[in-house]
C-alpha cells in the first residue's frame, strides 16, 4: 500500500525522545512522504530542520490561527524566507478558529489571507485550518478565489458535507485525520463518502487524533494507515486503492517531485 501522511507535527515535544524512531516505522509502514507542519516561526524552522535531515519528510511552514497574536515582529519574514526552502512544499497551517479565544478573529482573517498570498507566490498549496468556522473560511477561501485559483487542502476535516462541497468546487483538497474512524463518527464517514475521488486526502495530525485501535494513544505517521482502511470501506474500495489513490491525490497537490533533499543550514 503507497500512503502518504499529509499532515503531522514531528517537531511536537512528544516526539522529541524517539523521533529518529517514529520516522524509521512510518518507512516500514509503507509511507512515501510526511508531510511535517509549522504552526509558528520557531516550529515551522524546526519543521524545515526535519524535513533536510530525513529524506521521508517535507515541511509545510505558517503561522496558525490560534498563534497569530503571540507573533513577534518579524516572525512573518521568518515564514516568508522558510517558504523558499529546500524540501518546502506547502504554507500553513493557517485559517480561522472560532473555537478557541486566543487570537482576534480579524487577525486570524488578516493572516489567512498573507498565507493565501504567499502561496501564490511561490506556487505552493495551502494548508486550512478551520474550527467552528466553516461559514468564514468559505467566505474568505470565495473572495481570495476572486483573484485567480486555488490550490490547498482543508486538513482534518470535520465539517458538514456542504462546506466539503463548496471547498472542493474552490479548488481544494479534503484530507480526513483519525476522527473519520471514531465509533461514533458516522456522520463525518458519510461526508468521506461523497468527496470526489481526485480530491481525498488522509493525514494523521499526530502527535494528535490517533485512529481506531490506537484512539487515546500517541498518534504518529505509521498510524496514517488504519484511516485509509476506514475510507476503504466507506467507499467500498481495497485498502491497497485507497492508498494508492490519495498518494496520488498527495502527490499532485505538494510539489514533492521538484523538491530536493539537502543538509545545508537553513536561511536566518
Amino acid at each position: 500500500m503507497k500512503l502518504i501522511d499529509t499532515h503531522a507535527h514531528l517537531d511536537e515535544e512528544a516526539f522529541r525522545p524517539d523521533r529518529p524512531e517514529v520516522i524509521s516505522r512510518a518507512s516500514a509502514a509503507g509511507l512515501e512522504f510526511v508531510v511535517t507542519i509549522g504552526t509558528t516561526a520557531a516550529s515551522s524552522r524546526e519543521a524545515v530542520e526535519i524535513a533536510q535531515a530525513n529524506p521521508l519528510v517535507y515541511a509545510a511552514v505558517g503561522i496558525q490561527p490560534n498563534y497569530v497574536s503571540q507573533a513577534a515582529p518579524g516572525d512573518w519574514a521568518v515564514i516568508e524566507n522558510l517558504a523558499t526552502e529546500p524540501k518546502v512544499v506547502a504554507v500553513g497551517e493557517t485559517g480561522l478558529d472560532r473555537y478557541w479565544d486566543h487570537a482576534p478573529f480579524d487577525l486570524q482573517a488578516e493572516y489567512f489571507d498573507r498565507h493565501i498570498t504567499l502561496a501564490r507566490r511561490h506556487n505552493l498549496p495551502f494548508v486550512v485550518h478551520c474550527r467552528e468556522a466553516e461559514k468564514d473560511v468559505v467566505a474568505q477561501l470565495k473572495s481570495a478565489a476572486a483573484s485567480g485559483p486555488l490550490q490547498g487542502v482543508m486538513h482534518s476535516f470535520s465539517g458538514d458535507v456542504e462546506t466539503a462541497l463548496a471547498c472542493v468546487e474552490l479548488g481544494l483538497y479534503i484530507s480526513f485525520a483519525g476522527m473519520v474512524t471514531f465509533k461514533k463518527n458516522d456522520a463525518l464517514r458519510a461526508v468521506a463518502a461523497q468527496i470526489p475521488l481526485d480530491r481525498l486526502l488522509i493525514e494523521t495530525d499526530s502527535p494528535y487524533l490517533a485512529p481506531v485501535p490506537f484512539r487515546g494513544k500517541r498518534n504518529e505517521p505509521a498510524h496514517v494507515r488504519h484511516t485509509a482502511e476506514c475510507l476503504a470501506t466507506v467507499r467500498n474500495m481495497t485498502p491497497e486503492e485507497i492508498g494508492d489513490l490519495t498518494a496520488q491525490n498527495a502527490r499532485r497537490l505538494f510539489p514533492f517531485s521538484r523538491q530536493g533533499s539537502t543538509s545545508a543550514p537553513i536561511h536566518q
